[in-house]
């Protein structure tokens, strides 16, 4: 059997530069390739390369580098897509508030996706039921979605649930106060904190539910084992534990790759 293929870099060294500042390499980088080949082919008699396959080089290069340096795959469709942007932009004559305007917003949705790796991903109804069919029913329980985004989960099971503690927790601005105007809007029970879910005692609640990515989720099972309740119920939906196999597994309908995986947490002594 073939060993998977790795990054070249070692990953020790990399884990300690921080992504945004891998995938600014991989741009810088790729951009001076591609100026130095369309120098060089004027210099040497060329007719000089056109604009349109210097840009598809450059996001192929970025895009390369990004894998080399170990970013995350969703990196990718940024590296991809940021030099075609820029090009498509210029070319369009668009005024140069709307590019601020645009970074503005985007920032407000994927905050620190630069540090924790974790993009917006939105829940659905589906999921919702999900949940809400795995938790407790004999008395109260504390509910935490860590990463709420809209805050549609924790609405939902504030709703359904009102003899329950349910909280979101999102870092992102705008996600968060478009969560906090929709509690004030319906007059939910529900509550919602701006904060990192790494700054949570996960030991407070019963039930710990997450919707992250890949890259967050062995930091995040090692907290939930440090501090969670035995008999507490982690729940992470679509991206598994890596070498722990989940108690229960749940397969999400209409959601691509939906499972629906939950943890019974136990104490030290029972491994």
């Amino acid at each position: 059997m073939k060993p998977v293929a790795e990054s070249p870099v070692p990953a020790l060294v990399l884990d300690q530069v921080p992504p945004w500042v891998r995938a600014l390499v991989a741009q810088v980088t790729a951009l001076a390739i591609v100026v130095l080949i369309a120098k060089s082919s004027v210099a040497f008699g060329g007719a000089g390369v056109g604009p349109i396959p210097l840009c598809a080089a450059q996001a192929l290069l970025a895009a390369s580098i990004g894998w080399a340096l170990r970013l995350a795959p969703w990196w990718a469709v940024i590296q991809l897509g940021f030099a075609p942007t820029v090009v498509l932009a210029t070319a369009a004559h668009l005024p140069p508030g709307l590019f601020l305007v645009a970074f503005l917003v985007l920032a407000g949705f994927y905050w620190s996706t630069y540090r924790t790796q974790v993009p917006l991903y939105p829940s659905s109804p589906a999921v919702w039921e999900a949940v809400g069919r795995l938790l407790p029913r004999q008395q109260p329980i504390r509910f935490v979605d860590v990463g709420s985004g809209m805050g549609g989960l924790v609405l939902n099971l504030a709703a359904t649930r009102a003899d329950s503690i349910v909280l979101g927790v999102e870092l992102a601005p705008l996600p968060w106060l478009a969560s906090v105007l929709r509690v004030r809007w319906s007059r939910s029970a529900a509550r919602f904190r701006r904060i990192d879910y790494r700054r949570l005692n996960l030991g407070d609640y019963d039930v710990v539910f997450a919707f992250l990515s890949p890259a967050a989720m062995p930091a995040l099972w090692r907290k939930a084992q440090q501090e969670m309740m035995p008999g507490s119920l982690f729940l992470s939906l679509v991206f598994p534990v890596p070498d722990a196999p989940p108690d229960i597994a749940v397969d999400v309908p209409g959601l691509r790759g939906g499972t629906l995986r939950g943890w019974r947490m136990r104490s030290t002594a029972e491994g």
